[in-house]
């Protein structure tokens, strides 16, 4: 059984995060808004993050970082996310098994530079995509082939974004973070079924755990499938990000929030509490409106060669989009072609 290396490294979140709470693992760093309460117990977070290593040590041909500006006190930072089926052990190569780890959520989390906004943009995991070594395959494929170091070389040389730091989480862990803050509120707009039964009534639903998975998770009864999938992990974590930011003084929620998401993560050995708390200082300014969810342009759906079902990235708008990124000028470029963009609504179905 063949079996590939695997270099992870666990990430924080922090207002910055908060934005990367988005991607679920991004809510630990919105958990930065409670570092000011909760620092008497950093070192005991920092112990709790499993750490994969250096994922990025040997990629070869990575992009470069964005442009610094010196009128900046700070770079832009650029993460990597990925909501996967399972965590397994990933701090041990020798657990890692190629093709035993799937990921139901990738997405790349731009905080820039000045601070002022931060840019979250979920990849659906049917991409169809090169692979180095592989040739053509879906995305998620990629750190099923060869774990976070092929997924993050994949990613850099689709988008040319230099990514500064990668996370991963399971999707039990989502509902962990979620009991943890006491429940989000969801508003669902409409009756959701099948036709035969009701999954979600209308209205504003107070979600624990349990039944934040299930409305993530959920497929059937979207018209929009797995789009409207994504939508949904994009709306429970700006629902998530709400919550951290009126919660932010209560120390007792906090630090049982912060006490999850540290347990509920993997990341690269750089992603340490000291650096999310710096990235909490430096973003401590942002709100929720702030955060700008979207995903990546598609031109729907089509088969591959090989007949498999896979989503079709528009490039003609999904490069531009990426180049923004990689440029540090995504919050401009965003605001001026939102209307082109597939940026999350304020109301998700």
């Amino acid at each position: 059984m063949s079996r590939a290396p695997m270099h992870l490294r666990p990430r924080s979140t922090s207002p910055t995060a908060k934005a990367l709470t988005a991607l679920g693992i991004l809510v630990l760093v919105l958990g930065g808004a409670g570092f000011g309460a909760a620092l008497w117990f950093q070192n005991s977070l920092d112990g709790n993050i499993e750490r994969i290593g250096d994922p990025f040590a040997g990629i070869p041909g990575r992009p470069a970082p964005a442009p610094s500006d010196p009128s900046e006190p700070d770079e832009a930072v650029n993460i990597l996310v990925l909501g996967s089926d399972s965590r397994i052990s990933a701090g041990d190569p020798s657990q890692w098994e190629a093709g035993a780890q799937r990921t139901d959520a990738i997405m790349l989390v731009h905080l820039p530079a000045d601070r002022q906004a931060a840019q979250v943009v979920s990849i659906p995991r049917d991409s169809w995509v090169p692979i180095p070594g592989h040739g053509e395959a879906k995305i998620n494929a990629a750190f099923s082939f060869g774990g976070p170091s092929l997924l993050i070389q994949t990613v850099e040389q689709l988008t040319g974004i230099h990514v500064d730091h990668f996370v991963v989480t399971d999707f039990t862990s989502f509902g962990n973070m979620t009991d943890a803050l006491g429940g989000v509120q969801i508003r669902v707009p409409q009756d959701i079924g099948d036709g035969k039964q009701v999954f979600f009534t209308a209205g504003i639903h107070q979600m624990a755990g349990e039944e934040a998975l299930k409305y993530v998770r959920q497929r059937h009864g979207l018209v929009n499938g797995d789009f409207g999938r994504v939508q949904r992990q994009q709306n429970w974590m700006r629902a998530m990000l709400a919550k951290v930011n009126n919660n932010r003084n209560d120390v007792g929620t906090m630090t049982s929030f912060l006490t999850a998401v540290s347990r509920s993560v993997a990341a690269d050995d750089g992603f340490t509490i000291t650096r999310m708390r710096g990235l909490y200082l430096s973003a401590r300014g942002l709100a929720t409106n702030d955060v700008t969810f979207m995903t990546a342009p598609d031109s729907g759906t089509g088969r591959s060669a090989d007949g498999q079902s896979i989503v079709v990235l528009d490039h003609a708008r999904f490069d531009p989009l990426m180049a923004s990124f990689a440029a540090d000028t995504a919050t401009a470029y965003v605001a001026e072609h939102a209307a082109d963009l597939n940026v999350l609504p304020a109301t998700v179905r």
